[in-house]
């Protein structure tokens, strides 16, 4: 097997030729070329100091801080906003309320204002919705509170409930009610008249420990087209004044004579309830004139 060998390679040696030869290779930038590079760089450094300049100032403008941005403060505990702000979508809170000493104002400039509670799997469990015309509210009950905590009115699927001291009607024909009304005491306005009226059917008062009727300053009267009962199942039916007036009872016939022009009768009562006059005498004459019956 032969070997071929090469000859080492020769030592290069620095002298002038080589200088002068790696000198000759090295080029400098003048003229034009120099000042459109100094352009450029001086156009960079601008763009630089302009992006940082409005970096500052949308920092500065928009307020950006470790807690949020503008009037949104975002602690560990909840979200704070200062002054107006606007929410062009659905805003989802378990709790809303105002900042101390001021007040909450929820405003829509065209639409309504609809507030809602959701369940876990976006079912709607209650809303109430604020309109240009109406205030509806769904919901398996309703109650109004006080400050104190008092229950003013409830509503719910079976009764509702006014729990104030005292419920004022001002409209000037009353209250209509379809069904009952419970109530332990219906008495008008000072200096005004109350009327409890059924202009198609009849009107029932019906109390199971009694019926009080009274009017301090002025009189009762009870006018029917039909019949009026008086009806006491286990008590007696007291009508206590100083004068008890019933001018359309029949009569009999002529009674005794009292005082000058005046004529002495006495009240009967037939088996089925009904009153007559007769004619008074030295013992009762209700059992002569029996046939009024």
């Amino acid at each position: 097997m032969v070997l071929q060998q090469y000859p080492p390679p020769a030592e290069v040696t620095e002298g002038p030729d080589t200088e002068e030869q790696y000198d000759d290779h090295r080029q400098e930038i003048y003229g034009w070329r120099k000042l459109c590079l100094y352009l450029l760089a001086l156009l960079l450094l601008s763009t630089l100091l302009v992006n940082i300049a409005l970096t500052v100032w949308i920092l500065r403008v928009s307020c950006l801080n470790t807690e949020g941005m503008g009037q949104l403060r975002i602690t560990s505990d909840r979200v704070r906003l200062d002054g107006v702000s606007e929410f062009l979508f659905s805003l989802y809170a378990q709790e809303i309320h105002s900042i101390q000493d001021t007040s909450l104002l929820i405003h829509s400039e065209s639409q309504n204002v609809t507030l809602q509670a959701c369940n876990g799997k976006g079912g709607v469990l209650g809303s109430l919705t604020l309109g240009p015309k109406i205030m509806e509210t769904v919901g398996q009950h309703f109650e109004v509170m006080s400050s104190t905590g008092k229950l003013l009115f409830s509503a719910g699927t079976e009764q509702v409930v006014v729990g104030a001291d005292k419920l004022t009607i001002t409209g000037s024909d009353g209250a209509y009610c379809e069904h009952s009304i419970e109530t332990s005491l219906v008495r008008a306005e000072p200096s005004k008249d109350l009327r409890l009226e059924a202009p198609t059917r009849s009107l029932h008062l019906d109390a199971p420990k009694g019926v009080h009727i009274k009017a301090v300053s002025g009189s009762a009267q009870a006018v029917s087209r039909m019949d009026i009962s008086l009806l006491s199942m286990d008590g007696v039916l007291i009508l206590d004044a100083e004068m008890v007036r019933l001018p359309r009872l029949p009569l009999s016939g002529e009674g005794e004579r009292g005082s000058p022009g005046e004529q002495l009768y006495e009240v009967c009562v037939c088996p089925d309830g009904r009153l007559y006059l007769s004619k008074a005498g030295h013992t009762s004459t209700c059992h002569d004139n029996s046939h009024k019956c």
